[in-house]
């Protein structure tokens, strides 16, 4: 069975509505990053992702 990193914007902001998942966690991760950043306006580190709010799937 394949594993799938994936952000649920939506546990960190309840307005929004955005979903990340990949099978490779780099793409998730630099997907996530720019979210984020662009939307809503919070810089997070490769790490602070993996540990706060990716979730392997």
């Amino acid at each position: 069975m394949t594993t799938a990193h994936r952000l649920d914007c939506e546990n960190e902001a309840a307005d929004c509505r955005f979903i990340v998942q990949s099978e490779h966690e780099d793409e998730a991760l630099e997907l996530a990053r720019t979210h984020m950043e662009d939307v809503h306006g919070q810089e997070y580190t490769d790490d602070e992702l993996r540990h706060e709010h990716l979730e392997t799937v």
